[in-house]
């Protein structure tokens, strides 16, 4: 199953579609977690924005490759 899940991952449909869901949930979460502080003038936080996307990437990417894996 590992070998399978692996050439899964790597698949451009699956890379292309994780990619569009974490840029789309990305953005709208960071607007809704750094607009306050942007529009006060705060510093913003990358660690912060880089989690905001990595973490629907991550989610999407493990989901599309386990509904291809186990079928």
């Amino acid at each position: 199953m590992l070998v399978a899940t692996r050439k899964v991952i790597v698949r451009p449909d699956i890379q292309r579609r994780a990619l569009v869901i974490a840029l789309t949930a990305g953005t709208v979460l960071n607007c809704i977690n750094q607009l306050p502080d942007v529009m006060g003038g705060e510093p913003i936080n990358l660690a912060k924005i880089a989690l905001t996307y990595l973490v629907p990437y991550s989610v999407s990417l493990y989901s599309s490759t386990m509904a291809v894996v186990r079928g």
